[in-house]
């Protein structure tokens, strides 16, 4: 999902002269990516003009000032940036742990995860309020932290029993705005796809 970020960012700004290389991080990681993120050793990495920039948010961010010259992803006034940055913390650091428990861990032991989680995403609700995107009036980077984990939303309902949409109908109508962009429509995975491959990971670990 965090490579998704890094693609939305790229066609927001237009930039669609680059190689993407694809990893499969599970089976081995590539002799360039160890030599370009020898600390972290993931994905992605962007490579501009030879260097490495890594982590995903860091590379949004550096793309945005690199080409400042149009779609401007994060404010420029100091304030109104750092709060976009909290709430992109916020996706990673309460997001991300609570929705992959969702997919990683057995149903009879879901019901306080499943509670966090909706908590979680009516948190996102009220910060959106009555605004198109969490940017304003266009995508930013909160959209982009946040709109990636959409792919997942299919697996996050057959493995919890939850309607997403009946739960947070305000986040699945910004989900579905974002859709309507080609940057977002064109980078992120396929629900399906993300479903069988979460499936098949489930049966490898034994959680099945």
């Amino acid at each position: 999902m965090f490579a998704m970020r890094v693609k939305i960012a790229l066609a927001e700004k237009g930039i669609t002269d680059y190689e993407c290389r694809e990893e499969n991080i599970v089976v081995s990681k590539s002799p360039l990516l160890l030599q370009m993120n020898p600390v972290h050793k993931k994905i992605p990495v962007l490579i501009h003009n030879g260097k490495p920039i890594c982590e995903s948010l860091i590379i949004v961010e550096y793309i945005d000032e690199v080409w400042n010259h149009t779609s401007p992803l994060l404010p420029t006034d100091p304030y109104l940036k750092s709060h976009a940055k909290f709430w992109a913390d916020f996706v990673d650091k309460k997001m991300y742990p609570v929705q992959k428990k969702i997919w990683a861990t057995k149903e009879e032991s879901q019901d306080e995860t499943k509670k966090e989680f909706i908590e979680i995403l009516k948190t996102f609700e009220k910060e959106l309020g009555d605004k198109c995107y969490f940017g304003g009036d266009n995508i930013g980077f909160v959209d982009i932290a946040l709109i990636t984990y959409y792919s997942f939303f299919r697996t996050y309902e057959y493995f919890s029993g939850l309607s997403l949409e009946a739960e947070c109908p305000q986040l699945i109508a910004w989900a579905k705005r974002c859709l309507l962009k080609d940057s977002v429509s064109s980078s992120l995975a396929d629900m399906d796809k993300v479903l069988e491959i979460i499936i098949e990971y489930r049966k490898i670990k034994g959680i099945a």
